[in-house]
């Protein structure tokens, strides 16, 4: 997410909003069990890198479009999108990137 610009707190949001204590245990390896909203939430992120890296050659480009407006998200960037905050945001985008592949 480092690629994407993307800030710890959006971070968190993008992952459903864990408390900082739950988050900092998760960035160093801690991590006992997750919850279904989670796992479905990093699948989509890892779905969406994904597709980014098929759909555009260079790492730049895929990283920048996270980030440009998009009529297809209502005018907002794909990133701005996920960052409402529900997983659907999140499946949206994938889906936006899967039909495009």
């Amino acid at each position: 997410m480092k690629k994407w610009c993307v800030s710890e707190v959006e971070q968190r949001i993008l992952l459903g909003a864990p408390d900082e204590f739950t988050f900092e245990r998760w960035k160093i390896g801690n991590v006992t069990t997750l919850t279904s909203d989670v796992l479905e939430r990093i699948s989509y992120v890892l779905g969406i890198y994904k597709n980014l890296r098929i759909l555009f050659s260079e790492k730049t480009q895929a990283n920048e479009w996270i980030n440009k407006k998009n009529e297809a998200f209502g005018g907002v960037s794909a990133l701005d999108y996920m960052l409402l905050g529900l997983t659907v945001h999140l499946r949206e985008v994938r889906h936006y990137l899967d039909a495009q592949l």
